[in-house]
């Protein structure tokens, strides 16, 4: 006599049987399920912008199950180029998936190295769905001679100026007419500190990047010649410091500083948190101080290009991008990689894209993140529409970028002859000779045999 499954005791065991291992198969199947691949991000933001790139991580952990994002966060680059450098050395876990890196103007070199991945080489195996979003200005500091995107530039930064809405009002300035020229912006340092009686008219933060490097561009000259490192030349490449425009510069600095028109100058950040306090009336720095200004209550404030000299140029040119970028490391698991595309692909998302740019003031990396900014904010804060919107169609040809190499070591030796410049200890001139004589050894192209003098770009 045949049984069948569901008849009598048999059945009723077998019954069991099945079910008890559809069970633990579910749970197998869920518990797998439950663990997401995890990738590590690491990276030297801070203040403001840290909160807010963690307020965005956590949101794409809740968002989804199949990846999750875990942070590290560094005080300053030689800390995290450290430890990474030490991870990547072992062969065990604990690498990196992301790192973020600071311009260092050689980015085709940091591609070369054997634990990075080019962008576009993991973009090709996991293609975000559309690549439109990299507006070439904005990224192009982060590319190579083919246009290939190297890094994910979510840090892009340019130079700007900030100034105190109240203090002008104060000072009886025009709160909607900020400086346009060095020699305008001395008139209204005078007013700041004759009339509204700032200790601290003016400050400047990341004096190389605002007061040196770009004050070529704006000044539709050169920072590197031979075409600011960028193009194929059989000649070395120089800086360009011995262009009239950068010794003008220096010498209005020291008079400033002698005047105590400036008080505050590094190639860090303190002027930042006295414009922020109140304690500065202007600022030079870059774009991503903007969320440390958002953050402070009452501060009234708006946003400008650079001054330029109207004397050298009859119009301003576009400054140079810059900051930090997000590479990818190499090593490991193909889930792995595909888990970090993924979440680069959220941060371009253009919700996500438009609200980092406005609360942290790195530039969109796309049209569509700017088309869905806010625009209230273009309307709080004076001048910072105008400032994305030159960065849009910029064609101009001195504000490509620039190329150095050894320039990580390059940036100290212009950030103190500066100091020793405004200091009273260097005469302006001369601190830019010795800094262009401490440069070149460095910059020099051991493929190209001759040195090329230094040439003024006219």
């Amino acid at each position: 006599m045949s049984m069948t499954l569901f008849n009598g005791t048999y059945s009723v065991n077998v019954f069991i049987r099945f079910a008890v291992l559809a069970s633990a198969s579910c749970l197998i199947a869920g518990l797998a399920k439950a663990e997401p691949i995890e990738i590590q991000v690491w990276h030297t933001l801070s203040s403001v912008n840290k909160a807010e790139f963690e307020k965005i991580t956590k949101q794409f952990n809740i968002e989804q199950a199949d990846v999750k994002v875990v942070l590290k966060g560094f005080d300053h680059q030689a800390a995290l180029r450290a430890q990474a450098t030490a991870a990547m050395a072992s062969p065990g876990a604990g690498k990196p998936n992301l790192v973020q890196i600071e311009d260092n103007r050689s980015p085709e070199v940091i591609a070369q190295h054997k634990n990075i991945i080019p962008l576009y080489d993991l973009l090709k195996l996991y293609p975000i769905a559309d690549l439109n979003w990299f507006l070439p200005q904005t990224t192009g500091f982060m590319r190579d001679a083919k246009g290939r995107l190297l890094a994910f530039p979510f840090m892009a930064e340019i130079p700007v100026m900030f100034y105190n809405l109240d203090g002008y009002k104060k000072a009886g300035l025009d709160p909607t007419k900020p400086a346009r020229t060095w020699p305008e912006l001395q008139n209204q340092l005078l007013a700041l500190r004759d009339k509204a009686h700032y200790e601290c008219p003016f400050g400047i933060s990341q004096q190389v990047n605002t007061h040196l490097e770009n004050l070529a561009p704006l000044n539709n000259s050169l920072f590197v010649t031979p075409g600011n490192g960028l193009d194929a030349v059989k000649q070395q490449p120089d800086l360009n410091l011995a262009d009239a425009v950068f010794m003008r510069h220096m010498s209005i600095m020291v008079s400033w500083k002698r005047s105590e028109l400036l008080t505050q100058n590094s190639n860090g950040t303190e002027a930042d948190a006295l414009f922020a306090k109140n304690k500065c009336a202007v600022v030079t720095t870059t774009s991503g101080a903007l969320g440390q200004m958002l953050d402070t209550r009452g501060l009234s404030f708006g946003m400008a290009p650079l001054p330029f000299y109207d004397q050298v140029s009859p119009k301003a040119g576009a400054p140079f991008v810059s900051g930090g970028a997000f590479w990818a490391v190499s090593g490991h698991t193909k889930p792995a990689d595909k888990a970090t595309v993924s979440f680069l692909a959220y941060l371009s998302k253009p919700v996500i894209a438009a609200n980092w740019h406005q609360r942290t003031g790195y530039l969109p990396l796309t049209d569509a993140a700017y088309r869905a900014a806010n625009v209230s904010l273009y309307d709080k804060v004076p001048g910072i529409r105008l400032l994305v919107d030159s960065m849009r169609q910029v064609s101009d040809k001195n504000s490509r970028g620039f190329r150095a190499r050894n320039y990580h070591s390059i940036e100290p030796i212009l950030s103190r002859q500066f100091d020793a410049a405004l200091s009273g200890n260097t005469p302006p001139v001369a601190a830019l000779t010795m800094a262009l004589d401490e440069a070149r050894p460095l910059m020099q192209d051991p493929s190209l045999k001759k040195p090329v003098a230094n040439t003024r770009n006219k």
